[in-house]
């Protein structure tokens, strides 16, 4: 067979059934209807995620406290005085000031602690160190109600009771299990070698740690440092029974003082809860660039 009947041959199965010539697909190409269909779904799923949070906004301009009855009507009345009220009339700053304590708190001291138990397990191997993570991992199993008086009890006797350390003691104790795991996978991806460049050059384990893997793990730090702020910021449970002065509450428990037993604000909890928002959302921002690099290294060995 000659290239010139290949060639026709070629041709001829590229044809449609009306004769006209039709260009093949290259590998990885889609047609329009799945480029269409994926870009419908993928504009979908956004509108389910921020209609809450479009929805809470909304709610927040509403001036009386059932406008959640008759959304419909908030249009003509729009107003900012929702939240004129919830930065001059309530305690908010002192629950911004709490919350921002208690969590940069928890932040810091969590990876530090998650930081320095995951590098041991990924690089040292002392007798028990895979049953050491399984028994952090077995400590996320026990819920929040079982947990609370115990954890009263011992805050009580080291006088921690409506401390803000006792708080960040308490949020450590849940963020610590979870991101000594994340970073310990994250560990196991930097090579070994780096290590023994390290001391080589005359570092301390503890140097070689600070000096040569922080700076290589900063995406997993990353990933870690947002758990634990998110972690503490949110937290209502634990806050509201081991802080007892309302200046010392943080912004999720503050939010409760909109509802009482007959009534409930819920205009003033909205705009509350938008502004609550805000530096969950600034953090976010200072973390994004290593966000999606941390999570998803660690889940397979490099």
């Amino acid at each position: 067979m000659t290239t010139t009947t290949v060639e026709s041959s070629a041709a001829v199965t590229e044809k449609s059934s009306t004769g006209t010539p039709r260009k093949a697909r290259g590998r990885g190409e889609r047609s329009l209807a799945a480029t269409l269909a994926s870009h419908g779904l993928l504009l979908l799923a956004s509108l389910v995620a921020l209609f809450p949070v479009a929805w809470l906004v909304f709610l927040s301009l509403g001036p009386d406290k059932d406008d959640y009855l008759h959304p419909g009507k908030i249009w003509g009345k729009m107003t900012l005085d929702n939240y004129s009220f919830v930065l001059q009339h309530t305690s908010f700053f002192d629950w911004l000031k709490s919350s921002l304590i208690v969590s940069l708190g928890t932040t810091v001291i969590g990876v530090l602690v998650a930081a320095t138990t995951g590098y041991a397990v990924s690089r040292m191997r002392f007798p028990g160190y895979r049953k050491f993570m399984w028994i952090l991992l077995v400590t996320q199993m026990f819920p929040v109600a079982v947990l609370m008086v115990p954890m009263y009890q011992i805050l009580s006797e080291l006088q921690l009771i409506d401390n803000y350390l006792g708080l960040i003691l308490i949020y450590c104790s849940t963020a610590v299990p979870y991101c000594a795991w994340l970073l310990k996978g994250y560990f196991d991806t930097i090579p070994f070698e780096i290590d023994e460049a390290g001391r080589v050059d005359g570092l301390t384990p503890f140097g070689t740690f600070a000096r040569l893997i922080l700076p290589l793990a900063r995406p997993g730090l990353a990933v870690a440092g947002f758990y634990s702020f998110i972690t503490a910021f949110g937290e209502v449970a634990f806050a509201t029974t081991f802080m007892l002065d309302d200046s010392k509450y943080t912004l999720a428990v503050g939010l409760q003082s909109f509802i009482s037993e007959h009534d409930a604000q819920r205009n003033l909890m909205a705009a509350t809860a938008v502004l609550i928002a805000i530096p969950v959302s600034a953090f976010f921002y200072l973390v994004q660039k290593n966000l999606v690099t941390g999570l998803t290294a660690g889940g397979t060995k490099g």
